[in-house]
């Protein structure tokens, strides 16, 4: 049982941010690929009330379907969000989806992005542009994402453990939007018109 262990926090200059991960040590594993995710429910949207997801992911011409939880007991400490992770890579992400609606699933939440990954070795980073913004994830030991924050100058304050979901949530909060799901094509606010001065 493999328990994840990551923060993510918000980027603003993803070139800097770059700059910094190679003067940290990073080495880029990953250039810059699309990927696509789609979380399963049941339609009462169970799993999410028991803060499970189950995941198909398309990235970098590969399929993986992935399941998280809560540990089943507490790790000690929630700077950090912790989840438990089953992981496998499958040879056709469609067929798996057939066979979770077959089983009465339903596609609840799409989103998307754009991921580069970086690793030092110990643990990784992962930059990714999404249609809310830009953000990264330290994933590896607690005491690592601490070190590596601090080699980043990202400070603890900025720190974030919420999931993409719930963030999304909140951009639809502020910005007033009826996206249903966050990808490239839901999420485009509209432009607003000025005024000009006269």
């Amino acid at each position: 049982m493999a328990i994840e262990t990551e923060i993510k926090f918000r980027v603003d200059d993803i070139g800097a941010l770059e700059a910094r991960l190679v003067a940290a040590g990073f080495r880029q594993e990953t250039l810059r690929s699309f990927e696509s995710n789609v979380l399963y429910d049941t339609p009462a949207r169970s799993m999410r009330a028991r803060t499970e997801i189950l995941r198909i992911r398309q990235y970098g011409g590969k399929w993986t379907i992935t399941h998280k939880r809560l540990p089943d007991s507490g790790v000690g400490e929630d700077r950090h969000k912790h989840r438990v992770e089953t992981e496998t890579q499958v040879s056709d992400g469609e067929a798996i989806a057939e066979i979770f609606r077959s089983l009465g699933l339903v596609a609840a939440f799409r989103y998307e992005k754009w991921r580069s990954e970086w690793s030092d070795g110990e643990g990784h980073c992962v930059v990714d542009e999404t249609p809310i913004g830009n953000f990264a994830e330290l994933e590896g030991p607690a005491e690592w994402i601490d070190r590596a924050a601090t080699r980043l100058g990202v400070e603890p304050g900025a720190y974030l453990t919420l999931s993409y979901g719930r963030l999304f949530d909140m951009w639809r909060e502020e910005h007033h939007s009826e996206a249903q799901d966050l990808t490239f094509a839901d999420c485009v606010l509209p432009v607003r018109h000025q005024t000009p001065d006269c």
